[in-house]
């Protein structure tokens, strides 16, 4: 099994990057993950904003070389691990932006009709790890649970990753926000992973 990390956290001293560094250790142990990359999204300095013009058509976006990089490593996976705080209720703009870009039509998905669309990522599976400062139950009850809706919904399943599994841990700021627990429940994770 191939698996990409996208991380996407301007600070490496953040809760983020603590998780990231759990799960390159646990798929360093996993005999059943074959290779294991980082996309880091602050330090490749990726431009999140969506560019349509005479030289950059919308239309063409799937075979943009300014993304080629991208498209293979999302080609090249099995799983695809994001890792990102929620602010605002949603993922951070560079996460949003990498969506707009990389996730072209034509690449990601196709018409299939009129008013549909069909997921040409099929096979591919997802882990959505995300942090925030409130408590966890603040985006299901408040925000009625948008940010899944977007990840889930909106994006994964439309490019047709259809299995996707989230870990959201809430009140991260605290001293007593069990952060070494959760750190310990992700190493885990990643270590007995399987696909």
């Amino acid at each position: 099994m191939n698996v990409l990390i996208v991380y996407t956290h301007p600070n490496h001293k953040s809760l983020c990057d603590a998780f990231l560094q759990e799960i390159i250790s646990a798929c360093e142990q996993n005999n059943n993950i074959q290779e294991w990359k980082v996309v880091d999204l602050y330090q490749e300095d990726f431009n999140p904003v969506l560019v349509f013009n005479e030289r950059k058509r919308r239309r063409d976006m799937h075979t943009d070389p300014d993304y080629e990089n991208y498209r293979q490593q999302i080609i090249w996976a099995d799983k695809i691990v994001f890792i990102y705080p929620i602010w605002w209720g949603r993922p951070p703009a560079m996460l949003l932006g990498y969506f707009d870009q990389v996730f072209a039509a034509n690449f990601a998905y196709r018409a299939k009709g009129k008013y549909l669309a069909e997921g040409l990522l099929e096979g591919k599976t997802a882990v959505c790890i995300s942090t925030m400062k409130g408590p966890a139950y603040y985006p299901l009850f408040l925000l009625n649970n948008a940010h899944k809706m977007l990840m889930k919904k909106a994006v994964l399943n439309f490019a047709g990753i259809k299995k996707v599994k989230f870990f959201e841990f809430g009140s991260m700021e605290l001293p007593n926000g069990n952060q070494q627990q959760k750190l310990k429940k992700i190493y885990s994770y990643f270590k007995r992973l399987q696909h």
